[in-house]
């Protein structure tokens, strides 16, 4: 993938809004191919994808470029969940100031929205649900491909951040789901990267507007000059990753039950409904261990987090657990562990398990 990226940066340095030399000509015909395949990988069209910085700035503009629609029609309502990320949290604070109501879904302790509750949430005047795919924090998938079904019905759309889950569930951003926020560097794009997908209903677009404008490039909804070399070395990790699909989804099986095994010699809970996550993220919380001493200790052995925010002056623990409704020393303890078995070969999960049984035991 680094291959193709410098190739676009040195040897082929032209810009795909060119057309008057064959630099641009090509460069055009590149992100052309490579908008065709990463349409193709959700079951959208070329037309219906727009390249991005990444699931952050896609998020923006699914959330705030549909409030002009929201505000001519009077539907200011939208149904998200308390437990999504801050780029669509902070998004929909800022529509909240607008005059839009917000419903927030609490998961449980499963960690998963039921679709049944979103769709209770429905009122005439509903606008959209933005609901995201996988959790970044738990590892959930959340029934997204459920609700574009049933939301296919109303007048309601849907957005998804498919920041975790693009590649990793591939099936359920094939549902019709209008708006699809994704992130290149989960998939091993480099960072800086990204798309969204407006799916048309029949001939209809999502009425989505633009919140930047300048130069009118990606249908007008996302103005400045295309990043070839970042979009071509998104849709080639893309292709190498939906390549390697079955090989990484076993290997992630593999690791996720050796790491399981590995840690029954400790005193801990699986945070989220096991049966509904993806499997290379875990999130768990160990006994009379604090997280914070752990990762400290753990710091030479695995990268791990919590998942939560730490400034200077204090510690705030995730607002994902804490929607859980989980107890105060389990959301406390939280830690998040995530991992690609092609980066995991050197863990020692036998020697992880230890160093946290010891803590646990006083012996280390």
């Amino acid at each position: 993938m680094a291959e193709v990226v410098l190739h676009w940066m040195t040897v082929e340095f032209g810009n795909a809004g060119s057309r008057t030399h064959d630099y641009g000509a090509r460069a055009k015909k590149a992100v052309h191919q490579a908008r065709e395949f990463l349409a193709g990988t959700v079951g959208a069209r070329s037309d219906e994808l727009i390249f991005t910085s990444g699931a952050t700035e896609s998020n923006n503009i699914a959330l705030l470029g549909m409030a002009a629609h929201g505000e001519r029609t009077s539907r200011r309502h939208i149904v998200t969940s308390a437990i999504e990320h801050k780029a669509v949290l902070e998004p929909l604070e800022h529509l909240q100031e607008r005059g839009f109501e917000v419903d927030y879904l609490q998961p449980g302790p499963t960690g998963r929205v039921a679709a049944d509750a979103v769709m209770e949430k429905l009122r005439p005047d509903t606008l959209m649900v933005s609901l995201m795919h996988v959790n970044n924090e738990t590892g959930i998938i959340q029934p997204v491909a459920e609700l574009a079904r049933r939301l296919q019905s109303t007048q309601t759309y849907l957005h998804v951040d498919a920041a975790q889950g693009y590649g990793k569930v591939p099936e359920d951003l094939r549902a019709p789901i209008d708006l699809i926020s994704i992130s290149g560097h989960k998939v091993g794009a480099p960072k800086g990267v990204g798309a969204l997908v407006t799916r048309r209903r029949g001939w209809e677009r999502v009425p989505v507007q633009p919140i930047m404008f300048g130069g009118g490039q990606e249908r007008k909804l996302r103005p400045g000059t295309l990043p070839v070399p970042l979009i071509m070395g998104l849709a080639e990790a893309a292709k190498v990753f939906t390549a390697d699909y079955p090989r990484w989804l076993q290997q992630s099986r593999e690791l996720r039950t050796r790491l399981l095994a590995a840690l029954s010699r400790t005193r801990f809970r699986i945070n989220g409904d096991p049966e509904h996550a993806v499997p290379h993220i875990l999130n768990v919380s160990f006994d009379d261990v604090d997280a914070e001493r752990l990762i400290v200790r753990l710091k030479d052995q695995v990268a791990i987090a919590t998942g939560s925010a730490c400034t200077s002056a204090s510690y705030t623990v995730s607002h994902v657990l804490t929607a859980m409704d989980l107890p105060q020393q389990v959301v406390t303890n939280g830690l998040r562990l995530s991992w690609h078995p092609g980066q995991a070969t050197g863990l020692d999960v036998e020697e992880l398990a230890e160093t946290i049984a010891a803590m646990q035991t006083g012996r280390a």
